[in-house]
């Protein structure tokens, strides 16, 4: 009886161990889902920060190769603007560049352009000789005056030796109406023009490289506001022109 007493508390025994080391193993292992879970939870976190870190990358990357297309097309732009820079000091070297032509008309009437009776520009090949109105004409007339005829004479002079060009003789007032009765503007600078041609073919200019064009008031070269504006309005030109290249001359003015 005793001995089946002691198997009894043996076998309970040993059961109520089984039951807490169970319990205990089974805390255990909650305790280790929970701990899986948690890790589990904190890699997708880094997982999420390394994805997030990637594509920051990434577009960095985008940035940069951006940045990288666009300093080539800075540079690649300005070798272009260099060259243009380049090819415009050319044009513009040698548009300032006179001509021996010009030089040579220059000093044949440097006592005329000191005085500041003749104005001598050259621009693309083509040269101009400008006298001002109150030089050749008295007011509102288109005859020339002793002063304009010396000034024209030393002209003449250097036409004469001129080859290949054609010497067309523009007429330009300002846009004051003259007195009733009296030439119109047009008509006025028609008149003169043709006066100019008439006296340098008396110098011995060939009349066939000549030729009269009158602009009246529609060429200005200054603004009409101020007497020193009309007054540099109010000029005849005298322009030299390539003779295979010669420019129109405007239609006689209507009368």
């Amino acid at each position: 009886m005793r001995v089946a007493l002691a198997v009894g508390l043996l076998v309970l025994g040993t059961a109520c161990v089984s039951q807490d080391r169970f319990r205990k193993k089974e805390a255990e292992a909650a305790e280790l889902k929970a701990r899986g879970a948690e890790l589990e939870a904190a890699l997708a976190a880094k997982k999420a920060e390394l994805e997030a870190a990637q594509k920051k990358a990434r577009d960095l990357q985008a940035q940069v190769d951006d940045l990288s297309a666009s300093k080539a097309r800075l540079e690649s732009t300005k070798v272009e603007l260099e060259k243009k820079s380049t090819e415009l000091e050319k044009k513009s070297t040698e548009l300032e560049k006179k001509s021996s032509e010009y030089e040579k008309m220059a000093s044949a009437l440097r006592g005329e352009i000191e005085s500041g009776r003749i104005e001598l520009t050259e621009l693309r090949g083509k040269m101009t000789v400008k006298m001002k109105d109150k030089i050749l004409f008295s007011s509102g007339s288109a005859t020339i005056g002793k002063d304009g005829k010396a000034a024209l004479a030393a002209v003449a002079e250097v036409l004469r030796g001129v080859d290949g060009k054609v010497f067309r003789v523009e007429g330009h007032t300002d846009n004051v109406p003259l007195g009733r009765g009296a030439y119109t503007n047009w008509e006025l600078s028609t008149a003169r023009a043709l006066a100019v041609v008439r006296f340098l073919q008396d110098q011995g200019v060939d009349p066939v490289r000549l030729a009269a064009a009158g602009y009246g008031e529609y060429k200005p070269i200054a603004p009409n506001d101020t007497p020193e504006g009309r007054s540099q309005n109010r000029r005849i030109e005298i322009v030299l022109a390539p003779a295979d290249a010669a420019e129109p001359a405007a239609p006689p003015a209507k009368m």
